[in-house]
Order: C-alpha cells, then sequence, then structure tokens
C-alpha cells in the first residue's frame, strides 16, 4: 500500500517574525537616543574635565606648601557658596562681579591694633623724631601717604615668608599699593580653578592680614600664552578670572568685606616674561593680588 503525500501548505505569516524584530529593534534604538539627547551636562562636564586632567597630568609644585616657617596640614573644605559649587563642578563662569554694592561694615570697638595706632599717633605728636630713622611702627603711627602700604607689605611678606624664599610669591612695593604675585602652579592644577587644599593654608594667612587693613583689594589672574578649550573653559579669559573669583571667594570667607573686593581676568594678555620659555611661561601663570592706598577703591580710582 502506498503512503499519500501530503502537499506542504506555504506559510502566510511567516513575515511576522522579522517584522516583529524589526519593530523591537527601532524600538531599542529610539530609547538609545532619548537617553543621549538627555545627557546630564554637568555630570558630562565634570567627566569630560577629569580625563583632560588626567591624561595632561598635574602641575609640579613644592608639597607640603609652608607658610610663616611652619608645616601646615591641609585645612578643611571651606563652605561652598554658589559661585564655589560652579567652580567645583568646573561649569563656565560667563559673569564674575567685580565689587558689590553691599552696606558699609559695621563699625565695631577699637581693636588692640588700633589702640596702640592711636598711642604711637599721641607720642610722635609729643616728641618727633629726628632724622629719617624711623622704624615701621613709627610710621605706621604718623598719617604718611603710604605708610599703612609699607606695613602691609612687611606684614604679607611675614606671613608668607617660606614661600617667598622659595620664589613661588613675590612681593613688590609701589607708590599707590602693593602687588603680591603668587604663581599658580601651586593654586590651582592643570586647566583647573578650584583651589588646591595645599594652597588653601597661605591664602587663609594673606587673608588674615588683609583683613586688619581697611585698603581696598584687587586679585587678578593671568595665564601664559598656550591656548586652552575646554567645556568649562573655551578660552585663558575664562580661566583666568574664575582663577582670581576662587581667591577672592575664599578671602570674603576668611572675613574681608565684599565691597572691598574686586575681580579681574587678563587672560595671557599682560605677561611679565615673553612666553617663549619655559621660566616665561611659569612667570605669567601668576594670580596678583593688589592692595590699594586707603583713598583709592578696587578698580585702582580715587
Amino acid at each position: 500500500m502506498r503512503r499519500r503525500r501530503y502537499d506542504d501548505h506555504d506559510n502566510h505569516e511567516a513575515w511576522a517574525i522579522p517584522y516583529g524584530d524589526l519593530v523591537t529593534l527601532l524600538l531599542a534604538f529610539f530609547v538609545v537616543m532619548y537617553a543621549i539627547s538627555s545627557v546630564n551636562e554637568g555630570k558630562y562636564r565634570v567627566l569630560s574635565d577629569s580625563l583632560t586632567e588626567a591624561f595632561h597630568g598635574t602641575p609640579r609644585s613644592p608639597q607640603p606648601i609652608e607658610a610663616g616657617g611652619a608645616h601646615l596640614a591641609p585645612p578643611e573644605q571651606l563652605p561652598l557658596t554658589q559661585v564655589h559649587r560652579m567652580i567645583s563642578a568646573r561649569l563656565p563662569i560667563r559673569h564674575v562681579v567685580a565689587a558689590t554694592d553691599a552696606p558699609p561694615a559695621p563699625q565695631h570697638s577699637p581693636t588692640a591694633q588700633q589702640a596702640a595706632t592711636q598711642s604711637a599717633r599721641d607720642a610722635a605728636a609729643e616728641s618727633p623724631p629726628a632724622g629719617n630713622d624711623m622704624g615701621a611702627s613709627g610710621m605706621r603711627g604718623l598719617d604718611v601717604p603710604g605708610s599703612d602700604l609699607d606695613q602691609v607689605a612687611q606684614d604679607v611678606s611675614a606671613a608668607l615668608s617660606s614661600l617667598v624664599a622659595a620664589g613661588s610669591v613675590r612681593v613688590r612695593r609701589s607708590d599707590s599699593w602693593v602687588a603680591v604675585d603668587i604663581s599658580t602652579d601651586i593654586l590651582f592644577g592643570s586647566g583647573v580653578a578650584r583651589l588646591s587644599p595645599a594652597a588653601l593654608a597661605a591664602l587663609q594667612r594673606l587673608a588674615d592680614v588683609l583683613k586688619t587693613f581697611p585698603n581696598a583689594v584687587r586679585v587678578e589672574g593671568h595665564t601664559d600664552d598656550r591656548p586652552i578649550t575646554t567645556a568649562a573653559f573655551p578660552s585663558n579669559w575664562e580661566l583666568s578670572a574664575a582663577r582670581a573669583a576662587s581667591v577672592v571667594h575664599l578671602f570674603m570667607d576668611r572675613g574681608i568685606a565684599a565691597r572691598r573686593l574686586a575681580v579681574v581676568g587678563y587672560g595671557e594678555f599682560r605677561p611679565m616674561m615673553p612666553n617663549d620659555t619655559s621660566a616665561g611661561r611659569n612667570a605669567n601663570r601668576r594670580v596678583e593680588v593688589l592692595i590699594f592706598n586707603r583713598d583709592a577703591s578696587a578698580d585702582g580710582l580715587r
């Protein structure tokens, strides 16, 4: 008996399987595209700048920082203001406020320093010294133009004596201001504007000296001529201004009145030395703190 053969029937629904696979792939594709389009910009910038810093390395700076001849352990982080958070996240700071309209600080009772100054003035009025052999205390007691700047220069040099001796800090005296030049290599990592923990102690000592004087203070940021293009800092303008702002906010946290302060970013356009050598570029990467006469404002104008 012969076995009956059955004809094979065509499967008219075979297209449904590849069609379902195609729809699944399209769904996965659009999910991935949506996830990419809604990326967290802040986290992306932090990742980008962290990779840039890792591959470019960190600058060589003396570790640990010593100021005033004593070993200083890295202090705890200061409370973060809104600008601190932006600097910590390495986000661009497009607008930096040069000075605020905060009301004048309330006048407190005379400090020991002011009492000593008044005593020196009384003594000078009764028996004025002869000749030019006048000490620093006598100059501070008399109301001689620029005498307070002499005392500022002496106090700053004493507070940062070890860094001055190492060549990382230079104190310059002019007729109308005192300039404190600080190498950025001891303050910041490469291409960032966040202060290093080791540099905080030195800047805190500087701030503690400056807050005993009423003089206006301007912080200027400078870079070398090597271009920088990152998500946080499109050019050296932003980098120099953000670094100066970091120093100003530390000064404010240490008690210096905001109305005394100003921020300026010069980028690479005010070099101290030619940028054709490594030593010249190191000298040009700096933060300058200018302390003006008592009758001058933070912008250098009377």
